[in-house]
């Protein structure tokens, strides 16, 4: 067994035994990793509208810096984030290591609590004081407002190249054997998928939560069939991308009797 698949059947493994031994802190885990985002994501908001006031360029920039912390949370403080799990679940099927059946249970599972998480959170910002003074010109709004006026197919693209930017920086995580080289990538990674305003879904549950909660009316495209649609399409997107161009290329990748692996 080669050192990537060894890592990939260890997660794996780890996160089949949790969900077996406790859904409650399973869905616990996932709450959490919906939660981070949402934090950073409500923060990043805040620093936009900010900065446009003086800077309007760099609201874009201000925003994508501020979120790319989030997927650091998640990663150091073990919270279980679907658009990751695309990857480890699907290399671990791949390899065998974790029937299909049971990675797509725990993939959808994983997927409805990173919302739960991103919901109460999203609630709770709006009912604190930087929430309270949101206009219809902010950042939020002009973002959900443009991701909700994509097609389908741009979705699904945008949904493919974002999660390869996440797992990317996911595999920073696994396989960096330095830890201080490990936050720079990753939030690298992150950052750029933000900033060319790329899908992915969990951060789409936090941004349209914090948009729905809100007292701003009359925000284009924020109905449940759009924003459901939205969502399926992304979350096949964001699985092909981070299942399909990372986890089961870098699983073929490493099955070589070569040296050149991921160690």
């Amino acid at each position: 067994m080669n050192p990537f698949q060894e890592k990939i059947g260890a997660a794996c493994s780890k996160k089949e035994a949790l969900f077996d031994e406790s859904l409650s802190r399973y869905a616990l885990r996932s709450m959490f990793a919906g939660a981070f985002l949402t934090m950073s994501t409500a923060v990043g908001v805040v620093g936009a509208d900010i900065i446009a006031g003086q800077f309007p360029a760099l609201a874009r920039f201000v925003f994508a810096f501020i979120f790319a912390f989030g997927l650091a949370y998640v990663l150091f403080f073990n919270g279980e984030l679907a658009t990751s799990n695309m990857m480890y679940l699907t290399a671990g099927a791949y390899y065998k290591q974790i029937s299909w059946s049971k990675a797509v249970l725990i993939l959808v599972y994983c997927t409805f609590f990173n919302f739960v998480g991103a919901s109460i959170l999203a609630y709770l910002f709006n009912q604190s004081f930087s929430y309270d003074h949101l206009q219809d010109t902010s950042f939020l709004v002009t973002a959900v407002e443009t991701k909700l006026a994509k097609t389908d197919w741009q979705n699904f693209i945008e949904g493919i190249t974002a999660n390869m930017f996440v797992n990317v920086a996911i595999l920073a995580y696994l396989l960096v054997k330095e830890e201080a080289a490990k936050i720079p990538l990753v939030v690298s990674a992150i950052f750029m998928f933000v900033f060319l305003v790329n899908e992915h879904l969990i951060a789409n549950f936090a941004s349209f939560m914090l948009a729905a909660f809100s007292d701003i009316q009359g925000i284009k495209g924020l109905d449940v069939f759009n924003v459901l649609r939205q969502w399926v399409v992304v979350f096949f997107g964001n699985w092909i991308g981070g299942g399909l161009f990372i986890g089961i290329a870098y699983a073929w990748l490493n099955q070589t009797k070569t040296k050149h692996i991921e160690q």
